[in-house]
């Protein structure tokens, strides 16, 4: 195919931040962007293309589509990936994959009958960033990582964002970048330990303040805290970590990596890194999945670690990983 012919469901601004670098690739044509909302349809389709729809249902029997983007609210996941997959659409989900893991595994089995080409929004993993990281820390060992995400974003809010029954709450919604860049960096989780209260926010409808421990697969060990109760708009403190290996503490964000004591040949040392709206068009067109960093069955895996720890908080104890992806 010359043109990959990519469709749109929902068109809230994390998904015309996607529009903005799928309108601008040579491979790629936006073709039908829809949302529940008439008005975010229409002035999505007037700044990037594509027909405007409020059914998915009528963009997906319309349109030739190869490829869907989906970006919803969290409590949203579940009919639509199945309608997609039904019809053997490959498509790209924003994270968290779902809102509970009977949902995200139900999606994931069908995926793998169909063995379909799929993406989640981990969208950190592709920075420059991420691979100089994964590279310098490919054969260290590591002791410890503290990470940690601090924002205002649930200030005076009283939405499905703020909503432990709609979103989840910020491990699971928000923190869930940090919490996957830390397995992607360092490897799989095995016991996590969450402390959640509700401090100092009235509005919102969940833990305001999070403190949770990890256990790596590996050995090392790690913890995160994360607020999105912080009056400020600095997001310098959001998506940070600090990873201590052999002798060494590096600080990854991303966009950077600095390392102490500092060493010149990774400081001299250049990666790369690439789109994961380019990089999910290419692999379309290609069929050849494999620079996909993150698919479904993956993005399961990151939602499972905010899940055990919201199920720890519930329950007062360490909460095993593994025995959540089983449920």
């Amino acid at each position: 195919m010359n043109k990959v012919k990519i469709g749109f469901i929902g068109c809230g601004g994390n998904a015309r931040g996607h529009m903005a670098t799928v309108a601008k690739l040579e491979n790629a044509e936006i073709v039908g962007v829809c949302d529940v909302v008439e008005e975010s349809a229409k002035k999505a389709s007037q700044d990037f293309g594509g027909r405007a729809y409020t059914d998915y249902r009528e963009m997906l029997d319309a349109e030739e589509i190869h490829g869907v983007m989906i970006s919803i609210p969290v409590f949203a996941h579940g009919e639509i990936e199945l309608e997609v997959i039904d019809r053997n659409i490959p498509f790209l989900v924003e994270k968290p994959v779902a809102l509970d893991i009977e949902t995200a595994t139900k999606i994931g089995s069908a995926v793998k009958e169909k063995d379909l080409i799929t993406s989640v929004g981990y969208q950190l993993r592709y920075k420059a960033s991420a691979q100089k990281g994964k590279t310098i820390l490919e054969d260290k060992q590591v002791g410890m990582v503290e990470g940690r995400y601090w924002c205002g974003i649930a200030r005076n809010r009283d939405d499905w964002r703020t909503s432990i029954y709609k979103s989840g709450g910020q491990l699971l919604e928000q923190a869930t970048h940090t919490l996957d860049m830390m397995r992607y960096l360092i490897g799989e989780v095995d016991e996590v330990y969450s402390l959640q209260e509700k401090r100092l926010l009235e509005k919102t409808g969940s833990p305001d303040v999070y403190s949770t421990l990890l256990k790596f697969k590996n050995g090392a060990i790690g913890s995160i805290s994360t607020t999105w109760a912080w009056d400020t708009n600095d997001w310098s403190n959001a998506n940070v970590l600090n990873i201590f290996f052999d002798r060494y503490r590096m600080e990854w964000t991303a966009n950077e990596v600095k390392i102490w004591p500092e060493d010149e040949g990774w400081k001299a040392m250049s990666l790369a890194g690439d789109d994961i709206n380019k990089t999910f068009v290419d692999a379309i067109q290609t069929g050849d999945p494999s620079k996909i960093l993150s698919d479904y069955e993956d993005g399961i895996k990151s939602m499972a670690v905010s899940i055990a720890a919201n199920e720890s908080a519930r329950l007062g104890r360490p909460v095993k990983v593994d025995e959540v992806i089983l449920i």
